[in-house]
């Protein structure tokens, strides 16, 4: 396949640049607004509707895992999650490149999820050029209420990065870090 050729679905996935408001991602991303929109307005108790529609969403939802509404994601089909995590409240996944969150990962409210970058030439960005790096949470992570992980991270194994912080670069397994951009400040 030519660069000419490639859809616009397949340059995102690519991490190439791509035009956002294309239809065919347009409609992607309805769908995903609306089982988003479907499972943040089923009733708490309704543990297997809301599994489900994770299992219908996500790329993946791993066995007893939870995450409690409202989730936000762009396409869902690029986030996987393994099993035994449990998201708290609001998790935002922009999920334009892929989001892998690994097993027993721990995730506090207010989480973003940030996979999206735009051109820093401002033609670019008017015409709707976009582009994303993927995000990936290796097992037993545990992210603190309020964190943000930027474009390209990856978070090692049995990490722990404090509330509010900002992670702008990958972090080593078994390291507590925090604040905005996140330093590492102890190992474990």
């Amino acid at each position: 396949m030519t660069e000419s050729t490639k859809t616009m679905r397949e340059r995102m996935l690519a991490g190439e640049l791509y035009i956002a408001d294309d239809p065919v991602l347009g409609e992607e991303s309805a769908r995903a607004q609306s089982l988003s929109h479907r499972y943040n307005t089923m009733a708490p108790t309704d543990s297997a509707g809301r599994r489900a529609v994770m299992e219908e969403l996500l790329g993946a939802f791993g066995e007893d895992s939870e995450v409690r509404p409202p989730f936000h994601c762009d396409y869902g089909y690029n986030t996987t999650i393994g099993a035994r995590t449990f998201a708290n409240w609001n998790l935002t996944s922009l999920d334009v490149a892929r989001v892998t969150i690994g097993d027993d990962v721990q995730i506090g409210p207010n989480v973003q999820l940030l996979t999206a970058t735009h051109p820093l030439d401002p033609d670019q960005r008017r015409d709707k050029w976009e582009a994303a790096e993927p995000i990936t949470l290796e097992n037993n992570v545990w992210l603190g209420g309020g964190v943000v992980i930027c474009p390209g991270v990856t978070i090692g194994e049995n990490t722990v990065v404090g509330a509010g912080a900002v992670v702008t670069k990958d972090l080593p397994a078994n390291v507590v870090a925090v604040g905005s951009p996140a330093r590492v400040i102890k190992e474990l």
